[in-house]
């Protein structure tokens, strides 16, 4: 799966569906190029398109549950591999890093500020 792919899946994971053009937007690829990639990823079962409730002639793309659980499985990829590498630091090494870790959430929420 491309990189691209895979950040669209967390994207629809984090924000919820959303139209071509903001999911476009947010991966920072052109319309055409993201409607391309929603296919594939279509036929792949990982998302799919829906009706907005509120406005009939918009068009949503949403994760299905084989795209949720592929999220969640990357992310718990990632999770393990972290894991296994924090095991190889010292127990300094590990203090240091939990003392950083109210920054790290701060840059986290500052990010996802600027995502809004």
């Amino acid at each position: 799966m491309s990189l691209t792919s895979a950040a669209t899946l967390a994207t629809l994971d984090k924000t919820g569906p959303r139209r071509i053009t903001d999911l476009a937007a947010a991966e920072g690829v052109t319309q055409p190029a993201m409607t391309v990639l929603v296919r594939v990823m279509e036929k792949s079962g990982l998302v799919e398109r829906k009706g907005d409730p509120s406005d009939k002639r918009v068009t949503l793309v949403c994760l299905t549950e084989a795209g949720a659980s592929y999220v969640r499985k990357r992310r718990q990829a990632g999770v393990d591999a972290y894991a296994r590498l924090i095991d190889q630091l010292t127990a300094d090494e590990v203090e240091t890093l939990a003392a950083a870790l109210p920054a790290l959430l701060r840059l986290a929420d500052l990010e996802s500020e600027s995502d809004r």
